[in-house]
């Protein structure tokens, strides 16, 4: 039983691994904020979590559990909500494509109101 275990502790570091290896090159070869948003957040917010989850079969302790339960919820939590604090930074910068979004939904809320003066 000991080896199943250490087997697939294994795999899930290596396909772990490879998850954020994935994100790492997308952050490198997509060429907008949009797309390095989601390559940054979604595989390797998942690899993060295949290896915590490998480290605790393979440690077989509910110490180490109870110290990765923690970081798994803060990845989750920290993830989506830095992505999109760094997305709307990126929207009111003008450093995205604009003619590549299917729906600007604030579009209207960023101009000016003509009793503005502007």
């Amino acid at each position: 039983m000991s080896a199943v275990l250490d087997v697939i502790a294994a795999v899930l570091i290596l396909i772990g691994a490879l998850l954020c290896l994935t994100a790492a090159i997308g952050l490198l070869r997509f060429r907008d904020v949009p797309s390095r948003l989601h390559a940054a957040t979604k595989p390797q917010v998942l690899g993060v979590i295949l290896i915590c989850l490998a480290v605790a079969l393979a440690l077989r302790s509910w110490a180490v559990v109870a110290f990765l339960v923690p970081i798994v919820l803060i990845q989750l939590a920290t993830a989506p909500l830095s992505a999109h604090m760094v997305g709307r930074q990126a929207y009111r910068n003008g450093t995205i494509d604009r003619p590549s979004l299917r729906a600007d939904e604030i579009a209207e809320s960023q101009e000016t109101p003509p009793a503005a003066g502007g």
